[in-house]
Formats: C-alpha cells, structure tokens, sequence
C-alpha cells in the first residue's frame, strides 16, 4: 500500500554548526516591528510598575523574604502583562491574501498515528478526500497513513479501515507501517520524507484526531507557491467534539479568546512564527535541507528524541532565512480535545519534558531571537507552576513571620531612631486588582468583540456567552491550583531524571471512579485543608484572598469527577452553556467525518476477520513490513508462535495460545498468517 519510492536526502542537523544556506532574511514588516515593540515593550514596562509598586509596598527595611517574593513576583507580574501585551499587539497584524492562480504543487496529507481507533481517524481523512476532490485537486494530492502501531489489535484494525478508505476515497490513499519506531512522530515523518519526499512539493501534517478543510488546503498551497520563501503555514485549530465539561471549558475558552491570542502571536512573530506539529502546511524541500533532528547526547529525560520537535524544526527553518508563519484567518481548521483533568495531566507530562529539553538547544548557532523568545515561552509555560507555587509559599512564610515574632525596633545599640517595620497593605491590593485585570481584561474584550459578530448569534446570543465565560472563569479558578501542583510535580520528577516514556493519547477518556480521583487528589486536598487551617489559625483576614486556590485544591476530587461527566455535558450543552458555534452549524468536513467513520468501522476482532476473510488478509499482508535478518533469540516468539499454531485445533484456539510478543509475530510474518489461516475458523 506504498507508492514508488522518491528519496529525498535529510541530513541530520548540527546545533553547533552555521545553518544551511536559504533564501535569506528579510526585514520585518513596519506593522511587525510596532506590534514587537507593543508586546515586548509593553510587558517590559508593565513589569516594571509591577516591580516599582511592590518594592514600594516593603518600605525601606526590607527583609530577605520579601526579596524573594519581590523576585517571583517580578516573574509572575511579567508572565501576565506579556500575555496582555501581546493581545494588544494583535490590533497591527495584517490578514494574508490568498492569490487566485492555485498554482501546481504535489501535496502529500501525512497523518502519523499511534494506537488510534482507525475508524475515527480515517473518517477525519475520507472527508477530507472528499472536500480536496470538490476543490479541484484531486489530480496533485495524495493521502500517507503513517503508522508506528505495533499492537496487534490496533494493527490490524488500521489495516482494515484502510483498504475500505481506499475503496472509498476519490484520491489515492497509502499505508506505512514501521517496525522501528525511532524519533517517535517526529523520526516517523523524518522516515516518510527520506523515502517519498522526492513525490512532493508541500506536505499537510495532521494529528489523529486534527483535519483541515479542502479549501484550507488550497488556500494554504496557493499561499506557498506564490512565495517561494515560505516554508511552513501554521493555521490555529479549533477545538471541536468537546463532550465532558472539562473538554468544553477548554474548547470554549479556546473558540472565544483563542483568536485574539492567536493574532497577537503571528503579528509580533511575522515571518519568524512556531510550529505547533499538526494542522499545518510545509514545503517539504525546505523541511528535509534543514530539519533532520539529532539525537540529543544523554539519557531521558533530557537527552535522546526531541520529543517537543515541532518548535525545533521551526526555528531550524527560520535560522536557514525560510519564513514560518501563523496565517490566524485560516478558520477551518480543527482538533480534538483532551477529555478529562487526568488525561490533560498525562498530556502534560510529555509536552513539559519536550519543552523542558529546549533548554539545552535555546543558545544554539544561527536561531533568531524570536524563535528563542517561542522557546523561553514554551519552558515558561510550564515552569511557571513552580513559580506560582513557590510564590505564595513566601508569602505564606512572611505572613506566619510577621505574626509569630516579634519587630526589632533598634537593631543597633547606638542607634537613635527606631526602624518602624512597614508594609503599605492598600498598595498591595492594588497589584492583586492589577494582576486581576490583566488576566481578565483580554477575556472580556473577547466577549465584547463576540457579541459584535455572528459568534455571539451562533454560540448561543450575547447572555449565553457572558454566563458561559462567567462559568469557564469559576471552573478555570477551581483547576488552576489542581495544574499547579500537577505541573511542579512534573517539573520535579523530569529534574530527578525520570522519563515520560511514549504512550497513546485519550482521545474520548470515561469519567474516572471515586478511588481513582482520590487516589491522584489527596495530596491536593490534603495541602488545601492544612494550608486552610493554618491560615484560619495565624491570620483569618488572608483566607478571602486564598479563597480561590484554598477551594480549587480541597475540591479537586470532585472538580475532576464531575468535569468528566459527558452527562454534566450533554446537560451543559442543553442549556446553551459553553457552546461554540461549530456545535449549532457543524463544519462539512466534520459532519462527513462522522458518515466516513461509520463506513470504516470493522468487526470487534479485527485479527479473526484477516483468518476468515481472504481478500482483508491479503491486502493485509501487503502492508507488512520487509524483515531485516534477525538472530536467533529475537525470533524466539516466531518460533514459539509457529509452533504454537502447528498445536492449535482452530484459528480461535491458536490466538489463545499466543502472547502479546507472540501475537506481534504473527502480524508481522505473512508465512506465520498463512499458516495460521489454513486452520478451521
């Protein structure tokens, strides 16, 4: 189920030595160099004040912890007012135009895949076939399944639903399977684009659960080949499919506020954007000369694969002078969301460790200060959890100080005047305001320019969507604390040199059981109780600014049970909370992903349909990969698994024999299916 191979040379880049050569750097725009300036500029003085009016809160006798929290203030403050900056730079980015030659590019849609349901995620790419056959280009695209399965189950079931998309889909659709899963996803497209690059000009990459529309495709092809500098279009995906009411706070939050977000990054990036691994355009000469990631020297956590590789590729385009662009009005493109607060977690922990082991690439030859600052952004996400944690530790600990000790009025035995201690309270509740207002300012500025266009009319009308965001703001203040202590944990863990290691992601998730939000809370709600009666104990007048983290911690068990619940969501969504306009007028393509899911779908055991089924099992057999030549003791389970077979009295009766390794090697060896197909069924 492969084409003819078309090699493409990718070498392996060396962070150390100068880049290869591109097209060169261009100037940024005037309107990319003022919305550089606002964000930039902007978070460095709000930072400032920030500094200014805290210091100013001290006195002039300062102690030692209050430098401390003066420093991760300083940090906190600064996170906040960049995030706000960059929303106002987003008023100076100019939409990109899409020209009216299509031109004649070879377009390949890649969707690596790993332990997926298959009918789900080929539906997302038989309706996508449809809508590029509609545009006009069925004659230059072709559709690569790239698996890295090694699960018999999902094996076989990926084979299955793929010769019936075949059948089905109006352009050509090929299969890989590896063995070798090296470099994970990305060794995955770096191997597709060794063997078939030569095919094509431009690649769509997709996630299993992520798909654009065919007019997306032909916008974003039309937009490259007009500009020969322009190496990747990264559009912003929607999140869509939302069920729990964990997933549709985040798709809410993502759909109202995401596109001023998402302006904000591409007009202060300009040509110099991110990469966010799927939903995204590259030419694939561009991407082979300069994207062939090494293997970083050392053990996991922070050596071995670049698991973060998509914003490493992007700078690597960028050193060499390709443009990387965020192209925001590029709508129709659309992802899945993680469904519960303990899926996220898991999630979380890979993306932390990728962007943790940017560390090590952050000072290297050639990248451009703004593919730096998208790495300092990335690590900052996610150490910005201890930060917040070991911010309020401090405060606590200048709380319990103040109370249980007594001032020293004269220090000094000579001195004359006394050091009155100081702490100007009203300036204080001045910057909680301030930083109050920087995080929801840029929310309801969203909600006012919703209500402004049809967004509002197709979510729901204006009332729904303010009580919506109202809502996410309550659930988004109970999940924080949970995050935080979620996040440092992760953070520590990858610091005492523990792996995250590589497993499927959840796509639909189930509500967890009572023991098992317990069992992953308690620590949460223990810190919430104790740090609650401490501070009941020490100082009463601080729990109403506590408040929030106090009862996002002693309720974390039930936040994260009931946030899962599909019937919390179906009820949510009846009464038109938290709905988005793609659930009121679903996207073709994704009303027609669900048709092309429903014609996909296999037989529960996908393994005894290729013993029963002829035609499935040869076509089967023609995706197995070649064998390399292999010593004796690694094809023990070959052997244990033929001889197996030759026992067995029925098909049924031989995979009951067989264990996982052995099942693998049946999958694997078309000689072991045939034998094992000649038994009675």
């Amino acid at each position: 189920m492969t084409p003819p191979e078309a090699q493409m040379a990718m070498p392996v880049q060396d962070f150390r030595a100068p880049p290869p050569k591109g097209p060169g750097f261009v100037s940024p725009a005037p309107e990319v160099r003022l919305a550089r300036l606002t964000a930039f500029g902007g978070a460095a003085i709000i930072t400032a004040l920030g500094a200014w009016q805290m210091w100013a809160a001290f006195g002039t006798n300062i102690q030692p912890m209050q430098y401390v929290l003066l420093f991760l203030f300083t940090i906190t403050f600064a996170w906040i007012g960049f995030s706000f900056a960059s929303m106002l730079a987003g008023l100076m980015v100019r939409q990109q135009e899409t020209p009216t030659e299509n031109g004649d590019a070879r377009i390949a849609i890649v969707m690596p895949v790993y332990h997926e349901e298959p009918a789900e995620c080929l539906g997302l790419l038989g309706a996508l076939a449809e809508q590029l056959a509609a545009e006009g280009l069925g004659h230059r695209v072709e559709i690569f399944v790239l698996s890295d399965s090694h699960d018999p189950d999902f094996v076989a079931a990926e084979s299955l639903a793929v010769t019936r998309l075949r059948e089905r889909a109006p352009i050509p659709v090929w299969y890989r399977r590896r063995l070798d899963n090296n470099g994970r996803k990305s060794g995955n497209i770096a191997e597709f684009i060794r063997r078939w690059g030569g095919r094509y000009d431009q690649m769509v990459v997709l996630d299993a659960d992520s798909v654009v529309s065919g007019g997306v495709v032909r916008e974003m092809s039309a937009r490259m080949s007009a500009d020969p500098a322009l190496a990747l279009i990264q559009t912003m995906p929607i999140l869509v499919h939302g069920q729990t009411i964990f997933a549709r706070v985040i798709q809410f939050a993502g759909r109202i506020y995401g596109p001023a977000i998402a302006r904000g990054v591409a007009a202060w990036s300009g040509d110099n954007g991110n990469f966010w691994g799927h939903n995204a355009m590259i030419r694939a000469s561009a991407f082979a000369q300069c994207c062939g990631l090494p293997e970083l020297p050392g053990r996991a956590p922070w050596g071995g694969t670049i698991l973060s590789h998509d914003f490493v590729e992007a700078a690597l385009l960028r050193r060499a002078g390709w443009k990387v662009r965020l192209d925001w009005d590029l709508r129709a493109s659309y992802e899945g969301s993680p469904p519960t607060l303990l899926d996220m977690a898991l999630r979380e922990r890979r993306w932390a460790q990728g962007n943790l082991q940017h560390l090590r690439l952050i000072g290297a030859h050639g990248f451009t200060a703004i593919s730096r600052v998208h790495f300092v952004i990335g690590v900052m996400g996610f150490l910005m959890s201890p930060v917040w944690l070991a911010l309020i530790l401090a405060g606590l600990v200048l709380t319990a100080n103040v109370i249980l000790s007594s001032p020293e009025y004269f220090p000094s035995t000579y001195q004359l005047f006394p050091d009155w201690p100081t702490f100007d309270a009203r300036r204080m509740i001045w910057l909680l305001a301030a930083s109050a207002a920087l995080l929801l300012i840029p929310k309801f500025i969203a909600i006012l320019r919703a209500w402004r266009r049809p967004l509002a009319r197709s979510a729901g009308g204006p009332p729904r969507v303010l009580l919506s965001a109202v809502f996410e703001i309550i659930m988004s203040a109970l999940i924080a604390p949970v995050q935080m202590l979620i996040q440092t944990r992760q953070i520590a863990e990858i610091l005492m040199g523990r792996n995250s290691g590589w497993e499927s992601q959840v796509r639909k998730g189930s509500m967890p059981g009572w023991g098992v939000v317990l069992r992953r809370h308690w620590i949460h709600v223990a810190a919430g109780v104790a740090t609650t009666v401490a501070i009941t104990y020490l100082a009463p007048g601080q729990i109403i600014w506590l408040s929030p983290i106090l009862a996002g911690l002693v309720l974390a068990p039930f936040t994260s049970r009931w946030s899962a619940s599909p019937v919390l969501g179906r009820w949510a969504r009846a009464a038109g909370l938290l709905v988005t306009p793609e659930e009121r007028l679903i996207p073709d393509i994704m009303a027609d992903s669900v048709n092309q899911a429903r014609h996909l779908r296999g037989p529960a055991d996908a393994i005894i349909e290729l013993g029963r089924n002829p035609e499935a099992r040869n076509a089967y057999i023609g995706t197995i990969p070649p064998q390399i030549e292999r010593s004796v003791a690694d094809r023990l389970p070959d052997i244990a698994a033929s001889a197996k077979i030759a026992a067995a009295s029925s098909r049924s009766e031989a995979l009951g024999f067989l264990d996982r390794s052995e099942r693998q090697a049946l999958l694997n060896d078309p000689d072991l299916i045939e034998q094992w197909s000649r038994l009675p069924g």
